[in-house]
């Protein structure tokens, strides 16, 4: 049998799970920072990158803050830093490190979009760009994606010979599939009429009079009664 202690220590770990879940929740269910699904990208040296970066929040958010850092092996800068007021207000910039730089996002609409667009790449561009929002509606709740930016001479070409031929396979088994399902209904067609047809002609047969052609099971000849 369990000990009373046992029994309090137990009660007591399992009403701070409980408190620590019920903390934990709103937090788990406020705000969050995408960068996209690719966390790598690829850039030609000279040309313009978009840098995607939205967020969303379940409370809503008011003055809240964001800016965008890049991180290599030998530089830490700030690269941008604005506020968006509330919901119905386009985010303004405070601090701009680098006049390459400019915001291209909207937070009207509930698009929550703060995206930058980086011009004249330069090899030196290479690195991490990390955003981060900081919502003081939610005691200062901080979150951040980051995007690993690889600047190049040239991008590489994608070898799809392999997928188009996978592609090729699945449509020619699906053809195939499709056209074997066509022949099962056409075959099954012809059956049926054919049966059909033979049903038709035994009903005529079985009731035709044959007695001009003299065939068995024809009718009986009458034949003049026997004078007596």
């Amino acid at each position: 049998m369990p000990r009373a202690g046992d029994r309090g220590a137990a009660r007591a770990r399992w009403l701070g799970t409980g408190l620590l879940g019920l903390f934990l929740l709103p937090v788990s269910l406020s705000l969050e920072v995408s960068v996209g699904k690719a966390t790598t990208i690829s850039a030609v040296n000279g040309t313009e990158i978009l840098l995607p970066c939205t967020f969303s929040s379940c409370f809503g958010f008011e003055d809240l803050r964001f800016w965008w850092s890049y991180n290599s092996s030998d530089t830490f800068k700030i690269l941008i830093d604005g506020t968006v007021k509330n919901e119905k207000s386009d985010p303004k910039v405070k601090l701009k490190e680098d006049d390459r730089i400019t915001l291209e996002g909207t937070t009207k609409e509930k698009m929550n979009n703060i995206s930058i667009l980086l011009r004249n790449l330069e090899f030196s561009d290479t690195g991490k760009y990390t955003c981060h929002v900081k919502n003081p509606k939610e005691n200062n709740l901080q979150h951040q994606a980051t995007i690993f930016l690889q600047v190049v001479d040239k991008l590489e070409e994608v070898d799809n010979t392999v997928t188009l031929i996978i592609l090729a396979v699945v449509g020619g088994v699906i053809g195939l599939l499709i056209f074997i399902l066509l022949v099962k209904k056409f075959v099954a067609f012809i059956i049926k009429k054919t049966q059909e047809k033979k049903k038709e002609c035994l009903v005529s047969s079985s009731g035709n009079d044959n007695t001009e052609n003299g065939l068995p099971g024809s009718k009986a000849e009458e034949k003049a009664p026997t004078k007596v």
